[in-house]
Parts: C-alpha cells; sequence; structure tokens
C-alpha cells in the first residue's frame, strides 16, 4: 500500500519544485524589467541634467563676453563655464554607476570644493525654482472685501 503513495508524493514534490522555478523565473523577469525601467528614467533624468548644466554654462559664456575683456571676473565666469561644460559631457558620456563613483572620489579629496559647490548649486537651484514659479498676485489687485461685506458696492 506504501508504494501507490509514493509516486503521488513525488508528484507533488515535483509540481512543487516546477510551481517554485516558474515563481523564480517570473519574478527574475519583473526585476529585470523593473531595472530596466529605471535605468530608462536615470538615463532620461541624467540627459536632462545634462543639457540644464550646459545651459548655465552657456548663460555664463554670454555673462564672461560682456565682462570686461581680461578682469578677474571674465576669467572666473570663463573658468566656471568651461568646467560646467566639461561636466555636462561627463554626464552625457558616463553612466549613472561611474557619475557617483567620481562624484564621491571628488568630494572625498575635496570636501571642501564639494560643499561649496553643492551650497553655489542649492541656491541656485532655488533662485531658478522661485523665478520659474508662477507670476506674483501682488501685480493682481486686491479684492475689496471690506466693501463687500457692508453691501458698499
Amino acid at each position: 500500500m506504501s508504494t501507490p503513495k509514493k509516486p503521488a508524493t513525488e508528484q507533488v514534490k515535483q509540481a512543487a519544485a516546477d510551481v517554485a522555478e516558474q515563481a523564480k523565473i517570473a519574478a527574475s523577469t519583473v526585476a529585470k524589467d523593473a531595472a530596466d525601467a529605471a535605468r530608462g528614467h536615470a538615463d532620461a533624468a541624467k540627459s536632462s541634467m545634462a543639457d540644464e548644466v550646459s545651459g548655465v554654462a552657456s548663460a555664463l559664456r554670454t555673462a564672461a563676453d560682456e565682462l570686461r575683456n581680461g578682469s578677474p571676473q571674465e576669467r572666473t565666469f570663463g573658468q566656471i563655464a568651461e568646467g560646467l561644460a566639461d561636466a555636462s559631457d561627463a554626464m552625457r558620456e558616463k553612466d549613472l554607476g561611474e557619475l557617483v563613483r567620481d562624484v564621491t572620489t571628488f568630494a572625498r579629496r575635496n570636501p571642501m570644493v564639494f560643499l561649496g559647490g553643492a551650497l553655489l548649486i542649492g541656491f541656485a537651484a532655488t533662485r531658478f525654482a522661485k523665478a520659474s514659479s508662477e507670476p506674483e498676485t501682488a501685480s493682481l489687485p486686491a479684492p475689496d472685501h471690506y466693501s463687500n461685506m457692508h453691501g458698499d458696492v
């Protein structure tokens, strides 16, 4: 009587192993798809950021061109513009992992420069966000609540 149970037990074990293998394959496929989608979004964000940095570099070049030729400000703006243009090119050419490693290495070697740069980037981002936000409501005439409350129109 024990012989009929053994093949059924083996069948159940085999079926469970098959289901587990299928689940593993499905999970691997989902993980790969998610990683590909995340990589695609990161690449799009990286490209967008490179475009922004390139735009800032262009604006700094324009500002440097308008300054007195040979002045310290003109040289500084020009150097910053070139550095940003190089950074923009590097963003386009490197993958996200390489960029993170490069920034981490730079931050460890030059912590004060890194913190100062992060402060400047934060300041610039805040100014940019404020400048591109909706127009101020101060330019619109304020409603006359007092006269509406008392029926004076």
